[in-house]
């Protein structure tokens, strides 16, 4: 039951998950956390990670490699097949920071590894793919609603300008692949980084497209996976398979698809096909403007409220039905708690039928688990806290761990466990450096964690 704490309390308890877009240099809001003075600890990053593959069937496969690689996200057609033909070489320039280099290196490893793909970094010599690290105002200035993007034909950003508009850079056009360019901001979180890389680097060797109906995969706007999956490296693994090569067109790719995944993939060979329904562009615009960069408020309520009526008309019980309740909690959250933990909590009940074994329960964990604490149960906030951990850890996202860790110290603080509050507060902070970068950032974070606790033991 909701206790009658202050509206403030509860809204603070939803500012965790707006944490690197919208936090900014400012006054830090009064608090009882008592930080050190000395610098937080070293940054965590994550190992080599175990994937499994898809377990549904190759048919169903082969139809999201059809729509992966012959439409772009704006729904324009793909004429051609077209990929690297030979050794792939990949090169990162600018302002590179060293946590970007490790996981680029880990990141070459399974593309090699899992996918089977013959690419290699160099330093010195001429590279298939550029890796262009800028400032994020820059890329804003170059595609004002992009975070990361990648490019055909050119080298880099100032190359990039001159040639924009032009058919040299239309994905449409292109016959092969020789010369790439992506850009990602190096004034952001280490995670924020390899999050684009993943995506970029997939997207620049291999399909361009994103579907809202995959839940297992990067190729998905939603950005709950974080980086690629079995999914993601068994696709990328077909598309560099002998029997495909540039020019083919979507009949003759599909008629070799068959052959390609029973081969790569022999688990996939049985007869449950149970394809997901297309998603209707008016439910992925109305996304688009809730959660997008732009828009009054008002329009984002709307536009997601929009998308959730969608969702229920369309009968999805799916991870899409589950996003649409998130989006819908996201835009609620500082207007109307109550109602945004609600939908939070739909959110994870349909995460929950639909998609059990993903990542996808840990993104709403520390949104709910903060409410919980915020209205006076810490207890309730630890079970949704300890449920998710593992998720969090296992799918590699630093933002959802240090939150979750974060949180989980105030509500240890509130039950008087002062030991195991300073252990989880430890733990928590340098996966915080990861997640969410500067030294600063991280310290306002715990600022406003610690705002959610109505009654500390300390």
């Amino acid at each position: 039951m909701i206790k009658s704490y202050s509206t403030w309390l509860l809204l603070a308890a939803f500012t965790i998950i707006t944490a690197c877009a919208e936090t900014s240099p400012q006054p830090a809001h009064p608090t009882r956390a008592k930080l050190a003075e000395s610098s937080l600890p070293p940054i965590k990053q994550f190992r080599a990670q175990t994937v499994t593959r898809p377990s549904r069937s190759n048919a169903d496969i082969a139809r999201d490699f059809l729509d992966l690689s012959f439409s772009l996200e704006s729904g324009r057609a793909l004429p051609a097949f077209t990929r690297f033909e030979g050794p792939i070489t990949v090169k990162l320039v600018g302002r590179t920071p060293s946590t970007l280099r490790s996981d680029l290196s880990v990141l070459i490893n399974r593309l090699r590894t899992e996918a089977g793909i013959d690419i290699r970094e160099v330093r010195d010599e001429r590279a298939n793919v550029i890796i262009q690290a800028v400032g994020k105002s820059e890329i804003k200035r170059a595609l004002p609603h992009a975070a990361c993007f990648v490019v055909p034909n050119v080298s880099d950003l100032n190359e990039y300008r001159r040639a924009r508009g032009r058919a040299r850079t239309d994905w449409v056009g292109l016959q092969s692949r020789q010369q790439l360019a992506i850009f990602l901001p190096y004034d952001t979180s280490p995670q924020d980084m390899r999050d684009c890389l993943h995506e970029e680097l997939a997207q620049a060797i291999g399909p361009l497209n994103d579907l809202y109906r995959l839940d297992d995969s990067v190729f998905n706007d939603d950005n709950v996976h974080a980086t690629l999956t079995g999914f993601d490296m068994l696709i990328l693994r077909a598309y560099y398979d002998p029997a495909l090569h540039n020019g083919m067109t979507q009949r003759q790719v599909a008629e070799r698809l068959p052959g390609i995944f029973n081969r790569i993939n022999p688990r996939g060979n049985h007869s449950r096909f149970a394809p997901r329904n297309t998603t209707p562009r008016a439910w992925i615009n109305a996304i688009q403007e809730a959660l997008g960069p732009t828009g009054t408020s008002g329009r984002r309520v709307s536009a997601a409220q929009a998308a959730l009526d969608i969702a229920t008309s369309q009968g999805w019980g799916d991870h899409r039905r589950a996003f649409s309740h998130f989006a819908y909690a996201r835009v609620l959250q500082f207007r109307n708690p109550h109602q945004a933990n609600r939908h939070y909590q739909l959110a994870d009940q349909f995460y929950q039928a639909s998609v059990p074994e993903g990542p996808h329960r840990a993104s709403v964990a520390a949104p709910r688990a903060a409410y919980a604490l915020a209205s006076g149960d810490p207890q309730t906030a630890l079970r949704i806290i300890d449920r998710h951990l593992p998720d969090a850890q296992r799918f590699q996202n630093a933002v959802h761990l240090s939150s979750l860790l974060m949180i989980k110290a105030e509500a240890h603080n509130a039950l008087g466990q002062t030991s195991a509050a300073q252990s989880a507060h430890l733990d928590s902070l340098g996966w915080a450096r990861y997640g969410f970068g500067p030294e600063w950032i991280v310290r306002a974070k715990l600022r406003e964690v610690a705002l959610l606790n109505p009654d500390p033991k300390s």
